[in-house]
């Protein structure tokens, strides 16, 4: 499955997608909370910044036990948020400003309060009853197996009204689809006609490696210890048989030929886990599952280095057979990457170069709104942490409330106008407000109108925006990437370093840079960049 640019190109192939976490983003009604409408209130803001489509993480009704990824209703809105037809304004305004609409979709469980899962418990022979994954105690009544849930503890909780163990890979208030059966299956494509039928454009699919698991019921094998700090019992395992089983693409098979029999629409998948790169090509390949993968590849690792991008971009080569790539360096679930990979007086240098990176990558890009604002990482006291995860694991996890703090709109309103609340639902970031869209609009030179003009330029060259890539340079400080389409060649060059350095290709006299950063020639300040054409390209 080789693409090239031209006229017909699938909008989202080489897009950019900006990730709207919709409690954070803007709150129209002064609860504290952001919603729907006040997404749409902002969309000229997305629009502006050159991007082809929003990803909106869950609004759907939920008890909120985990912010909306434990959903009790999929085909509505949860009134926290607003109303379906709120959702449709939503798409109007997007659609008419030439945005593409994605929504999350989580099919490896629902909330416990989700109807199916009502009536799943309360009997052996309901017609849902074996919707759910249930099992029996053992003799001694302890769990059925040795599985382990992701947020902590046996991946088993007692039910009394059915008497036995329901699974749940997460919390116990998200028990585990049963996703081998086939009413469940149907049962989600009728979810997913739903909204297609409302006009989305596109879901992300959340952790579907997790939907179907071991039939057998094997205890997982023990993890060998390899130094990395283990937080969870869920770090002690490999997971063979909870989750990845090999049914999954069938399933994917059935949900990309729904999404063909729509017009340009789009499905990515959310993997991760150490065996993620097999899964992720497995889950995109031959071009009858779903168009794209989601990685964690850069979401948690504690450095940007040479090493770990060519490792990263090495994985997706362009060939027949294997499936298109997507990258993300922040997200919801992870820290800002700006606060794990630059120190606080390199951070806009960093930045800079960071985004230049971001456009240089082939395959789709996610960008996480107040990424173009260069927001921190917000340092959360116990006592203001809403994650579920970082609760019960304080203080030895990374909160993910760190990463979903208020969007800086105004830097002199009251919640850098995110709300009229006399509280929200988390607290803004202290240094926020000189990051705020209102001041990096008035500034010429602002992170903000550099993220413009760097994806506008991946735009102009179909080289960065569809093209082939080539790993020329992976040293300890430097990473040079050669990026090719038809007619056009393009030499990407990073410092990934916070010192100066000085790098030369072979064959320098035939390049003519198109943008730079910290840069004079060939010599890089820190965190310094440059991206240059081929001189023998055709005009």
């Amino acid at each position: 499955m080789t693409f090239h640019t031209s006229p017909d190109r699938p909008w989202w192939h080489g897009a950019t997608i900006y990730q709207i976490y919709p409690r954070s983003f803007a709150d129209s009604n002064g609860d504290g909370v952001g919603d729907l409408p006040g997404i749409t209130r902002h969309l000229d803001h997305v629009a502006s910044l050159g991007v082809e489509a929003v990803w909106l993480s869950p609004f759907f009704r939920s008890p909120m036990a985990d912010f909306g990824y434990d959903v009790s209703d999929y085909c509505d809105v949860d009134p926290i948020f607003g109303t379906l037809a709120d959702f449709d304004a939503l798409v109007a305004r997007a659609h008419a400003l030439g945005l593409k609409v994605i929504v999350d979709q989580v099919w490896a469980h629902t909330s416990d309060q989700h109807p199916w899962f009502a009536e799943s418990r309360s009997s052996h022979a309901n017609p849902k009853a074996d919707w759910y994954v249930w099992r029996n105690a053992k003799p001694d009544g302890s769990p059925p197996n040795n599985w382990q849930s992701v947020f902590g503890g046996p991946a088993w909780t007692w039910d009394a009204r059915r008497g036995q163990y329901y699974m749940h890979n997460f919390l116990k208030e998200q028990p585990q689809v049963n996703g081998h059966h086939p009413d469940v299956q149907q049962a989600f494509l009728d979810v997913a006609r739903f909204w297609l039928e409302r006009g989305v454009d596109g879901f992300r699919i959340d952790a579907i490696n997790f939907m179907m698991f071991d039939p057998q019921f094997r205890d997982n094998p023990p993890a060998p210890d390899d130094g990395t700090p283990r937080t969870r019992p869920f770090d002690f395992q490999r997971h063979t048989f909870n989750q990845s089983h090999d049914a999954i693409p069938g399933f994917l098979e059935r949900i990309r030929a729904l999404f063909d029999s729509y017009d340009a629409r789009f499905t990515v998948a959310e993997v991760g886990g150490p065996d993620s790169e097999r899964e992720m090509k497995l889950f995109t390949a031959q071009g009858r599952r779903l168009h794209s993968a989601y990685g964690f590849d850069f979401l948690y690792a504690p450095a940007l280095t040479p090493a770990a991008v060519a490792q990263a971009v090495t994985k997706w080569p362009e060939q027949d057979g294997v499936g298109w790539p997507s990258w993300a360096f922040e997200n919801h679930d992870a820290p800002r990457a700006i606060s794990r990979w630059a120190a606080p007086d390199q951070r806009d240098a960093f930045a800079r170069m960071k985004m230049l990176l971001l456009a240089s990558l082939r395959g789709n890009l996610f960008l996480y709104y107040g990424e173009e604002l260069g927001l921190t990482q917000v340092d959360l006291p116990l006592e203001a942490l809403q994650d579920p995860e970082a609760i019960a694991n304080w203080p030895l996890t990374l909160s993910r409330d760190g990463a979903r703090t208020p969007m800086a709109w105004s830097s002199q309103a009251s919640n850098l106008g995110f709300s009229d609340a006399a509280a929200t639902w988390l607290p803004t970031g202290d240094d926020h407000a000189a990051l705020a869209v209102d001041r990096q609009e008035a500034d010429p030179y602002s992170l903000l109108h550099w993220t413009r003009q760097t994806l506008a330029l991946r735009k102009r060259h179909p080289a960065l925006l569809t093209g082939d890539i080539r790993v020329v340079e992976a040293s300890d400080t430097m990473l040079a990437l050669e990026r090719t389409a038809p007619g056009e060649t393009m030499l990407c060059v990073f410092n990934l370093s916070p010192h100066p350095q000085r790098w030369v290709p072979a064959d320098f006299e035939h390049w003519n840079p198109v943008a730079t950063h910290a840069s004079q020639g060939w010599h890089f300040d820190a965190y310094g960049a440059l991206l240059a054409k081929n001189i023998g390209d055709a005009a």
